[in-house]
Order: C-alpha cells, then sequence, then structure tokens
C-alpha cells in the first residue's frame, strides 16, 4: 500500500465513527415528503396567482385594450416574460380573468343556505346575493362592461365559461323545481329567464350608474336608492314565478281609499 494512502487509512481508523460521518460531504439532495409540493412549484403557483390578482385589477380599470402587460407585470412586483411564460398571451390572461371572476361568483354563491322550504324567501334569498355581489365587487361588473365593447370574442374562446354558466342555472333551477314541488311557482318558468332577469336588473343599475344617475338626477347610489332598487328586484322577479300574485299585490291594484 502506498505510505500516504496507509497513512489516512490509520487516521480515519482511529477516529470515532460519528466523527468521520461528520467529516463526510453531505449531499445535497434533500428528500421531499410524498405529494409534498417543491419549492419551486410553490413560488410558480404563487407567482402566477399575483400576476392573475394583478391583471384583474388593472383590466378592470383600464379595460382590455388599454390594460398593457408593463403595468400587469409592475403590479405585480414580477416581469413581463413571467406572464407570457405562465399565459402565452395578453389575450389568453384576459380570458383566464373573466374565468375566474366568474368561479368566485360561483363560489361566494355556492355558499348560500338557500331556503328550499320556503322556494319564494330562497329566491329573495338569490337575489339579494346576486345584487349585494355587483355592490361589492365593482371589477366584476367593469371586467364584463370591457368584454361587451370587444363582442365577447375573447368569452367565446374560453372553454370553461359554459361549465360555470351550467352551475350558475343549476343553483336557480333548484329553487325553482323546490317552489314548483309545492305549487308556488309556476311550471312553466325557465331558470335560464330567471337568471338573466335577476342578473340584468343588477348588472345595468351597476354598469350605468353614473350615467343614468346623470340622465336621471338622481345619486343612485345612496343607500337608500340602493336598498329601493333591491326591493323592486325581488318583487319583479317574484311577481314572474309566482303561480299565484297576492291580490294586495297584483299589478295594477288601486292603493286603498
Amino acid at each position: 500500500m502506498n505510505n500516504g494512502i496507509a497513512r489516512y487509512a490509520n487516521v480515519y481508523h482511529a477516529m470515532p465513527y460519528h466523527f468521520i460521518l461528520a467529516s463526510l460531504p453531505m449531499s445535497t439532495t434533500v428528500a421531499r415528503k410524498p405529494g409534498a409540493p417543491g419549492i419551486r412549484a410553490k413560488q410558480a403557483q404563487d407567482t402566477r396567482a399575483k400576476i392573475l390578482r394583478a391583471a384583474i385589477r388593472v383590466f378592470a380599470k383600464q379595460g382590455y385594450a388599454s390594460g398593457r402587460v408593463e403595468s400587469i407585470s409592475k403590479a405585480a412586483k414580477s416581469h413581463d416574460r413571467m406572464i407570457y411564460y405562465y399565459f402565452g398571451s395578453k389575450e389568453q390572461l384576459f380570458i383566464e380573468v373573466l374565468e375566474t371572476i366568474y368561479s368566485q361568483f360561483n363560489e361566494a354563491e355556492s355558499k348560500l343556505d338557500l331556503d328550499l322550504d320556503d322556494p319564494a324567501h330562497g329566491l329573495a334569498q338569490m337575489v339579494e346575493f346576486v345584487w349585494q355581489y355587483y355592490l361589492d365587487h365593482p371589477e366584476f361588473v367593469t371586467l364584463l362592461s370591457s368584454e361587451n365593447l370587444h363582442q365577447g370574442k375573447h368569452s367565446k374562446k374560453s372553454s370553461k365559461l359554459r361549465e360555470i354558466s351550467g352551475y350558475a342555472i343549476s343553483v336557480v333551477e333548484k329553487v325553482l323545481d323546490a317552489g314548483k314541488a309545492k305549487g308556488v311557482f309556476r311550471a312553466g318558468v325557465e331558470a335560464r329567464d330567471v337568471y338573466i332577469m335577476i342578473a340584468s336588473l343588477g348588472y345595468f343599475y351597476n354598469a350605468n350608474q353614473y350615467t343614468l344617475g346623470a340622465f336621471l338626477g338622481e345619486a343612485l347610489m345612496d343607500k337608500a336608492k340602493l336598498d329601493h332598487w333591491c326591493a323592486v328586484i325581488k318583487e319583479t322577479v317574484l311577481r314572474a314565478v309566482l303561480l299565484h300574485v297576492p291580490v294586495e299585490d297584483a299589478p295594477g291594484t288601486p292603493p286603498p281609499a
């Protein structure tokens, strides 16, 4: 045996076992728990989510046409190249923004405990939820307004919106079915029609609050005005679906003398 090698062998032989282990080079590979996401995967998820949140803010404020990639990356504290890496294009990012805001709406609605024992009350609960959601999330209204300016061309490219809308319609249908089973609602009422009625009466008021307010000379966003319009929506929707409208509430009934 070479004298140098023998000398090192004798040194290690004389050293305690735990000291030998401590002196060996450590592996740079860290064992991961099965199924646990890696640090890089978590960072990627966080970056993507931050970009999406920033895009919602920028597109809601500036619209699709004026919402620049540079503005979104700055708001997300990221880089332009990361937007293209995760979303491919500005258009695809906007499509995912639309899918996200609709999904968030559905998620919030899924938490409702609708009164199916009293379907008329359950439907009123739904109206109140939709109305309040529009008030609490003005970005939802402005993003849809922006997309309508583009004639829905981005929405038409989404592979998810039909599924998302299907869930929204199914919630209305559940309440209507309960009312029909109890003989409270008219048999011919369609969930799609009721959904459009609720959405349009709430959306139009909010989307046109400035021009409509100027035209009517009213502060439409005052609390009293908001409460009044919510009551109007509930009354309108219930009149449309109830099998028997109470005589005192029937349209055209003169007020008591």
